[in-house]
C-alpha cells in the first residue's frame, strides 16, 4: 500500500507540473471574460471530464499504440523525454509551451465566437492542459505499470487531476487576483524545472532499457 501511494504522488506531481493547471489561468480568463460565474463553472467542468477522458483513453490504448507502429517503450520514453524538455524549456522562461498552445492559437479563440462545448474542449481541455506531455506520461506509465493496482493508480491520478483541474479553473478569479501574472509565471517556472527534472530522466531511463544498461 505504500509503495502504492507513493506510486500516486510521484505520477500525481508529475501530471501537475506537466498539464501546469495554474499556467492555463489566464488563458481560461481570456476565453471566458464575458460569461457569468455559473457558465464559467459549466465550462471548468466540461474541460476537467474532458482532460480525465483524454488522459484515461489514451492510457488505455497506449500499448496497442506501441504495437501497432512497432515502437518501444524505451523508444517512446526517449522522444516523450525530449517533448518535455522542450515545454520545460519554454515553461522556465514563464511562458505557455508552444507545444500545448500558441500565441496565434490563444488570441483567435478569445476573439473567435464559439460555443460552450467547443471553449471547454479546444483550447482548454486539448492541447492546453491534457497535450502531447501529459498524454505520453499516462501512455508510458500505464505500460510500463505491471500489477493492476499499479495500473488502477494511474487512473486514480489522473482522475485526481481531473479533480484539481476543475477547483483550479473554479477559483480562477481568485487565483489571478491572489498571485497576478507574475505570481503565475513563477508558478510555471517552477513546474518547468520539476519538468526538466523529469524529462532528463525520462530520456535516462529510455536509454539504460534500449541498450540494456
Amino acid at each position: 500500500m505504500i509503495e502504492l501511494i507513493k506510486y500516486f504522488v510521484l505520477l500525481y506531481g508529475g501530471l501537475f507540473a506537466i498539464t501546469n493547471p495554474i499556467g492555463a489561468v489566464p488563458v481560461f480568463l481570456s476565453v471566458t471574460h464575458d460569461l457569468s460565474s455559473r457558465v464559467r463553472r459549466e465550462i471548468a467542468t466540461k474541460t476537467s471530464i474532458t482532460v480525465v477522458a483524454t488522459l484515461v483513453i489514451f492510457a488505455l490504448i497506449g500499448e496497442w499504440i506501441f504495437k501497432f507502429f512497432g515502437s518501444s517503450t524505451d523508444a517512446f520514453a526517449i522522444a516523450g523525454g525530449i517533448l518535455l524538455f522542450k515545454m520545460a524549456m519554454e515553461m522556465l522562461s514563464g511562458k505557455l509551451s508552444s507545444v500545448k498552445i500558441s500565441t496565434e492559437e490563444e488570441e483567435e479563440f478569445s476573439e473567435e465566437v464559439v460555443t460552450l462545448e467547443e471553449v471547454a474542449i479546444m483550447p482548454l481541455a486539448i492541447p492546453l492542459i491534457s497535450g502531447p506531455g501529459a498524454i505520453t506520461t499516462v501512455m508510458l506509465y500505464m505500460a510500463k505499470s505491471s500489477h493492476l493496482s499499479e495500473k488502477a493508480t494511474v487512473i486514480a491520478s489522473i482522475a485526481a487531476i481531473g479533480f484539481t483541474v476543475w477547483i483550479i479553473l473554479c477559483s480562477s478569479n481568485r487565483i489571478q487576483k491572489s498571485l497576478g501574472r507574475v505570481g503565475i509565471k513563477v508558478m510555471t517556472r517552477m513546474m518547468g524545472l520539476i519538468l526538466t527534472s523529469m524529462a532528463v530522466q525520462m530520456i535516462i531511463n529510455g536509454i539504460k532499457g534500449a541498450f540494456g544498461l
